[in-house]
Formats: structure tokens, C-alpha cells, sequence
């Protein structure tokens, strides 16, 4: 050790004393550079399948065309139907609040999309004919609603023969984690009233009568940026904060790492935020 700080600071082994330099000057304390949380989380999605532009991909595997009619339940402020709606499709925006419904129409009023309707409702029924849908996609929002099962069998009474389902739901790993962090708040009406394990989300599907093409697990970076969040006590629509900041730079430099997409995946199996099913309408 004596010989490696001689090396450090250019001492002879003639010297008879190592120099103390003030920690002042040896360190300093920089600050975090603010960096947008959502901007890396996209970056996130990007990487676990999301988005695909170039293969018209809403999620891997779950292709959107122009001749498609997506149903889009609960759309909040209609992110996956700006997508659907870039591809020409007719899109149907539907979610319990009024106001979501009509951000997320004027959002695709400037898209391609050949037809754009809006449908108010909590989908006890949804105001819709049989099979008009060749595409539904349901993002977080089965933790939400009442009945699960009468929710799931609407899904697929829109739905034609041979559609196809994007249902996410968050994971039971992570929520379990953010219950004993979070608001008690988070975990009541209207917000998430139950936590949905993995084999019973599965359950949800088969039993109303769709066969899973697949199972997928994304979203460790949001799994700890939510626990995160909840103890920096910032406004979500301007989350900055070191704590949040810090996480994700470091998540930023796992991406960019040369084997930073193996950890990725790894972390994702581990601890995800959502998981997804792609499932079909016999």
C-alpha cells in the first residue's frame, strides 16, 4: 500500500513523509445533472420491444396496420392509440374518464387514422357491436376495475374471431414492494384495488376464452424509480429530484454498457414493473 501511494504522489523511497492534502482539494462534491426520468424509461421500452417503428410493432409481436380496428380500453392519455393511429388505422379510444378520452382524441385528430371515436364508459357494457376489433389493447387497468372477469369477457365479445390482445397488468414482485412504501392511497379506489399474481393474470386470459401467445416481463428501471418516488415526495409532472435523477443516469449508463443488455434482461425477470400477454381470439 506504502509503495502503491508513493507512486500516487511521486515520492521517493528516500522521502520521510507522505504529504496530507486537504480533502478540499482532493474531491468535490459535483452536482446531479438533471435528466428526464421518462425520457430513459422510453428508452427502456424501446429496448424491451416497444414502439417498433420500422415493423409497425406496438409491442413485438403485435403488429398494427392500416386495416386494422383497435379498440384501445382504458387509454388514458392515448400514447399506444397515437401509435395505432400513425399506422391508419381505426382507432377507438375508451377509458371511464371524460376528459382522457378527449386528450387522447385531439392527439390523433392530426394522425392518419382512417376512422377516431371516443367511447366513455366503465365497459359494463362497452357501447360497441360484437366483433368490430381486430386489435385490443389493454394496458394497465384490469388492477383498477371492479370485476375482472365481466371486464375480460367484454374485451373478447368486441373482439373478431382471430384478434388479437395486448393486456399488461403490473407485476405482483414490484407492487408488493410498493405497498409498503406508498401512499395507502395508491392502493384504494380508484387506483390499484387488487394485486394480480402471474399465474392468476393468466387465468384471467384463458378463462375468458383467449389462448396466450405469449407471456413477457419488462420494466425494473420503473419498478425502482416508483419506490424511489414515493419517498422524494416531488409532483409527478415535474419529478425532478438527485434521488430520481441519480437513478436514472446509473440506468442510462447500465444501457449503455457493453453488456449492460444482459443485466437489463436479467433485472427485468427479476423484478418487473408489468407483465404482458399477447393472446388470441380463437
Amino acid at each position: 500500500m506504502r509503495n502503491i501511494i508513493r507512486k500516487l504522489f511521486g515520492i521517493t523511497k528516500g522521502d520521510a513523509t507522505i504529504p496530507i492534502v486537504p480533502v478540499a482539494e482532493t474531491a468535490q462534491v459535483l452536482p446531479i445533472v438533471a435528466i428526464d426520468s421518462f425520457h430513459i424509461g422510453l428508452r427502456d421500452a424501446l429496448a424491451s420491444g416497444w414502439y417498433l417503428q420500422e415493423s409497425d410493432e406496438l409491442y413485438r409481436g403485435f403488429v398494427i396496420s392500416a386495416e386494422d380496428v383497435v379498440l384501445d380500453a382504458g387509454c388514458g392519455d392515448g400514447g399506444n392509440a397515437l401509435f395505432c393511429g400513425h399506422r391508419g388505422a381505426h382507432v377507438i379510444v375508451a377509458d371511464i374518464d371524460t376528459g382522457k378520452v378527449e386528450v387522447a382524441k385531439q392527439r390523433l385528430a392530426d394522425t392518419p387514422a382512417r376512422i377516431v371515436q371516443g367511447l366513455v364508459g366503465d365497459a359494463n357494457p362497452f357501447l360497441l357491436e360484437d366483433g368490430i376489433a381486430s386489435k385490443v389493447i389493454c394496458m394497465e387497468v384490469l388492477e383498477h376495475v371492479d370485476d375482472p372477469a365481466q371486464f375480460m369477457n367484454e374485451l373478447v365479445r368486441v373482439g373478431k374471431a382471430g384478434s388479437q390482445y395486448l393486456l399488461s397488468v403490473p407485476d405482483s414482485v414490484q407492487e408488493h414492494l410498493q405497498k409498503k412504501v406508498a401512499p395507502a392511497s395508491h392502493f384504494e379506489k380508484p387506483n390499484h384495488i387488487r394485486i394480480i399474481e402471474r399465474e392468476q393474470f393468466e387465468k384471467m386470459v384463458t378463462d375468458a376464452g383467449l389462448i396466450i401467445e405469449r407471456h413477457d416481463y419488462y420494466g425494473f428501471y420503473w419498478s425502482v424509480w416508483w419506490l424511489f418516488f414515493w419517498v422524494c415526495k416531488v409532483d409527478l409532472s415535474n419529478a425532478h429530484h438527485p434521488l430520481l435523477d441519480s437513478w436514472a443516469k446509473t440506468w442510462e449508463l447500465l444501457m449503455d454498457s457493453p453488456d449492460g443488455e444482459r443485466v437489463r434482461k436479467v433485472l427485468n425477470d427479476f423484478m418487473p414493473k408489468s407483465q404482458v400477454i399477447i393472446a388470441r381470439k380463437p
